[in-house]
């Protein structure tokens, strides 16, 4: 199994390259992962955290070709860094924005701002927009559509299951982005952490029936305990996780009772929720 290694750039497909940020941890795994891609003109896919090492290396390894700077979502770990290489290279920043919650980067400023369906082009690589909001209600993944290959930032991690954080999260929107790449012709999946998914729709469909099952205990969990605190729910619906991802299973735990809520299925009264009669 393919170990990654922070600062090394690796060839995952044709003319694309991935360098990994010195930045892994318990939501980051290796490290955020910067994607470039191109030969005589190059896009970078997020460029990650303003790393002054991780920068210079982009930065070397773009070397005066870089046209545009794409960032799949603000959060800390992802877009960062667009600004300095920007003023490195001159190249474009595009994105989406999305309000500011105390997570997003304060300093990112897009020169294209970008929504659904969406194009850039460089020579001999087109890159279309797909809005995914779920994770956070400004996040894009980019369709390589010359290779079929979807970068997905935080969308879909390698390894990992995704964070939703209310309000910027919403876990029924993260549902219906699930489903539309289930739409898509897509050969692979770069992920913004951990390495290519090569069955793309088969990894999609796993993370629906997680979430599904999330659900469930959730439900559970509010039939044994509700109405309950999220603080107590969190103990019944995520106790196949280790309690010290309590504190960051909270937040999707908030995020399935909202929809709860909006299905019918819940409500909350004050600071506890319960099962809707």
């Amino acid at each position: 199994m393919e170990k990654i290694e922070p600062g090394v750039a690796v060839s995952i497909a044709p003319r694309v390259v991935r360098i990994t940020a010195p930045n892994p941890g318990v939501m980051t795994g290796p490290g955020t992962n910067s994607y470039i891609i191109g030969e005589r003109e190059l896009a970078v896919i997020d460029p990650g955290p303003a790393i002054q090492s991780h920068v210079a290396a982009l930065a070397e390894a773009v070397s005066g070709r870089l046209r545009w700077i794409l960032c799949t979502h603000t959060h800390v770990d992802h877009s960062p860094a667009a600004a300095a290489l920007k003023h490195a290279t001159g190249a474009q920043v595009a994105g989406a924005v999305c309000a500011q919650d105390g997570r997003q980067d304060e300093g990112f400023v897009p020169d294209r701002v970008l929504g659904d369906g969406d194009i850039v082009s460089i020579e001999g690589a087109t890159f279309r927009a797909v809005h995914t909001p779920g994770h956070v209600c400004n996040h894009l993944c980019y369709l390589l559509e010359e290779q079929k290959l979807l970068f997905t930032g935080d969308h879909v991690m390698q390894g990992s299951t995704v964070v939703i954080t209310p309000p910027n999260g919403d876990m029924q929107d993260y549902f219906d982005s699930l489903d539309k790449l289930l739409k898509l012709d897509l050969g692979a999946l770069a992920p913004g952490h951990g390495r290519v998914i090569t069955t793309p729709h088969d990894e999609v469909r796993r993370l629906v029936a997680h979430r599904l099952k999330r659900e469930q205990k959730v439900v559970d969990a509010l039939a044994r305990k509700g109405p309950g605190t999220l603080d107590e729910l969190v103990t019944l619906a995520y106790d196949d996780v280790a309690e010290r991802l309590h504190p960051v299973a909270r937040r999707s735990l908030h995020a399935h009772l909202i929809k709860l809520v909006a299905d019918g299925r819940a409500e909350e009264i004050g600071e506890r929720w319960k099962l809707r009669k």
